[in-house]
């Protein structure tokens, strides 16, 4: 999915939620223009756990997988929860999770 269609999915769950951008922004203790920027594919940055709110309060989830392109069958990898857990926060594979979201 890229982050335009995202951003008309949130807009669309948002409406049939019943909320404005401003009520749902106050709620989330964001601005208002980071929601229509959001919405109308013009923001900038946008942080996981800003998005991961967003979403959940208008019932919507982040989903991570491999992109299409990639090569890796969906089959080929392992049961969700069976992989390791980092102990620790990885400054590196954060950097690197960003700049594929600023690329999608």
């Amino acid at each position: 999915m890229e982050l335009p269609e995202a951003g008309t999915l949130i807009r669309e769950a948002r409406l049939r939620a019943g909320l404005t951008q401003q009520a749902l922004a106050e709620e989330l203790n964001m601005s208002r223009a980071t929601l229509s920027q959001l919405e109308n594919d013009v923001i900038a940055e946008l942080g996981v756990r800003k998005l991961a709110r967003i979403c959940e309060r208008v019932g919507l989830e982040v989903v991570i997988q491999p992109r299409r392109d990639a090569g890796i069958a969906p089959e080929a990898l392992p049961p969700v929860g069976t992989r390791p857990r980092p102990a620790r926060r990885d400054p590196e594979a954060e950097l690197e999770l960003k700049m594929a979201l600023s690329r999608a």
